[in-house]
């Protein structure tokens, strides 16, 4: 079995036994939200699109007219699935439904449909990529045929064809966001699923996800930690150190809910104690890499152990708040924690209670503290 808190070096997209638990885990708190249907014209939905009524975030990015970023990733559809979605719309066949977030500007953000609408949008701009979009995966009846080469009949059946939209509505507080992750969480089923740190980037969006991703490229992290992760679990990591160095007192399971709360708190990245805690993480990777190596991240195996990288992190960064330490001094503190069998238990089992996260961490800063 692999270790608790452990990542596998080949980075699998599949997400593991640990992010599964992780989304299954109960929240402490349900919250509830206010929802409505309302049935919306094919045309109508397009030119919502065009002018920016519906909006369509890019996965992890910031937008200035988005109070709620959506949980979307980049376009994934490929040709045969978008000709054959358009074929099922000319053909009258029934469509799921998509789910929009009503924001306090009234502007509608997709929470779930994506690759329906941009498809339906792609599809009556005539262009796809850089090419034309004319159907080709479908049958004899539809082949090459572009929406501006429909027959009048066959463009009044589509644009007056109906998706069914379930609509939330948000006030941006922190329940709303709140109450939003968590109905994606149960939506987030099927296909490849999304990790909890995917959703967490897509709901966070702003100024401390693009630190993340800084920080996630500072060199010395990079030889530390390897190749990066598809699915963001170096990102998540980084989160993780921050989050524990700045808020590790009153740290409480769930670990999702913790993470989600400091990303809310400082979404915009512009605390003192964010940016302080960013340059020590630097400094940090930069001793880790120099003194220890790859094995600062792992512990007898070619795993990523997060609860030891979480922990060492936060030791190294809680000391250089006071003085500079020097690469013997780090090796050293490393390897007293190694032979050290209570931080050993702290880093293999039960890694995300209460009682063995700060029994880790005040190891840490003790070991490098004495260092």
């Amino acid at each position: 079995m692999p270790e608790d808190d452990a990542v596998d070096v080949t980075d699998s997209q599949l997400l593991s036994d640990d992010e599964l638990a992780e989304l299954e885990e109960a929240d402490p708190k349900a919250h509830q939200v206010v929802y409505a249907g309302q049935d919306f014209d094919v045309e109508g939905l397009v030119r919502r699109l065009d002018r920016r009524d519906i909006l369509i975030p890019r996965f992890g990015h910031a937008d200035e007219d988005i109070v709620t970023p959506g949980f979307q990733r980049s376009f994934v559809w490929k040709r045969p699935q978008m000709d054959r979605f358009i074929e099922s719309m000319l053909l009258g066949y029934p469509i799921p439904g998509i789910l929009l977030v009503r924001q306090q500007d009234k502007r509608y953000l997709v929470l779930d449909g994506q690759q329906r609408l941009r498809t339906l949008q792609h599809f009556y701009s005539g262009i796809h990529g850089d090419r034309v979009f004319d159907l080709k995966n479908v049958s004899e009846e539809f082949r090459g045929l572009s929406y501006s080469t429909l027959t009048p009949a066959q463009k009044r059946a589509l644009d007056n064809t109906y998706l069914q939209a379930t609509i939330l509505d948000t006030d941006g507080s922190a329940e709303s966001l709140d109450a939003i992750y968590q109905i994606f969480e149960r939506l987030n089923s099927g296909g490849t699923q999304l990790t909890p740190h995917e959703i967490r980037v897509a709901l966070f969006a702003g100024g401390l996800i693009d630190l993340l991703h800084e920080l996630n490229t500072h060199p010395a992290w990079r030889s530390l930690y390897g190749a990066p992760s598809p699915r963001l679990r170096d990102q998540e990591l980084v989160l993780r150190i921050l989050a524990l160095y700045c808020m590790h007192d009153i740290y409480t399971r769930p670990l999702k809910g913790f993470l989600n709360h400091f990303a809310n708190v400082h979404r915009d990245a512009s605390d003192e104690q964010v940016k302080k805690a960013a340059e020590l993480f630097k400094r940090s990777s930069d001793l880790l890499a120099k003194a220890v190596g790859r094995d600062a991240l792992r512990r007898r195996s070619k795993q990523i152990n997060a609860a030891q990288t979480d922990a060492m992190f936060v030791g190294l960064m809680t000391a250089l708040e006071t003085r500079d330490l020097v690469d013997r001094q780090v090796l050293a503190a490393f390897q007293n924690l190694q032979s050290s069998m209570a931080f050993d238990k702290a880093t293999i089992t039960g890694t995300s209670d209460e009682e063995v996260v700060n029994a880790r961490i005040e190891a840490s800063v003790t070991a490098f503290s004495a260092a």
